[in-house]
């Protein structure tokens, strides 16, 4: 957690330790985008080091959505610092949507999500496929909501997310050029344990985890199920 907290820090401007600690501090508040997604890597990490230290070695690894980060640390395809900037990166650039957007978990095939999308337009799409009957979606706040009324009026299990954006979706676009930009200098290696990708569903040798790559995290659907699959 130390050696988390130094490589966010320079970039964040606070200590995730304080904050996970719950340390009143110099910080933003802890439920923001650019807070929690931090947090998260470094209690991902911190978690496999706790594991590993007491003889837990993984054969694989796999990530969801900014989960994907953490894996690619654990594997060794990228290290602490890259992925610090990967994921510190990306959330500062998200909470400048935050408050347009939202999502939705759904606990139906993809293939009977998206008929219910289609009247939505170009509002909503598919955000993740966590497993064969649960599907994400993410768009416009108004119509996250009117779609999780619809559904839970027919008993059918829809919850928002707990969330004010919208990843991996159209509303994500305008970030990716600036984001693109940061990861430019961005060079993996192989990795060390084996990483399932829910962006390419291959097991990646370790160079495709470059910039575009995380653009590409951010943007496209988590295809979870997948992965799953080939594990």
């Amino acid at each position: 957690m130390g050696r988390c907290d130094a490589a966010l820090r320079p970039l964040t401007g606070w200590s995730v330790r304080e904050v996970l600690a719950g340390v009143e501090g110099e910080h933003p508040p802890v439920d923001r985008v650019d807070v929690v997604q931090p947090a998260l890597f470094a209690m991902g990490v911190g978690l496999a080091a706790v594991w590993r230290s007491l003889g837990v070695e993984p054969a694989a690894v796999v990530g969801h959505s900014q989960g994907e980060v953490v894996a690619a640390v654990v594997s060794g395809a990228l290290s602490l610092e890259q992925g610090a900037l990967v994921v510190a990166a990306r959330s500062q650039a998200v909470l400048a949507c935050a408050g347009q957007g939202g999502m939705a978990l759904i606990e139906r095939p993809v293939a009977e999500v998206e008929e219910r999308l289609a009247p939505f337009g170009e509002a909503l799409s598919v955000a993740a496929v966590n497993t064969a009957g649960s599907t994400i979606i993410s768009g416009e706040a108004n119509a996250i909501e009117e779609i999780v009324a619809q559904l839970s009026a027919e008993g059918v299990y829809a919850r928002k997310i707990n969330v004010d954006y919208a990843s991996h979706n159209a509303q994500m676009d305008p970030l990716l050029p600036g984001l693109a930009e940061r990861f430019a200098d961005l060079k993996p290696g192989g990795p060390e344990v084996a990483f399932y990708s829910t962006v390419t569903d291959e097991v990646v040798a370790g160079p495709e985890l470059d910039g575009g790559y995380w653009c590409r995290n951010l943007r496209q659907p988590v295809r979870f199920d997948r992965a799953l699959e080939r594990l």
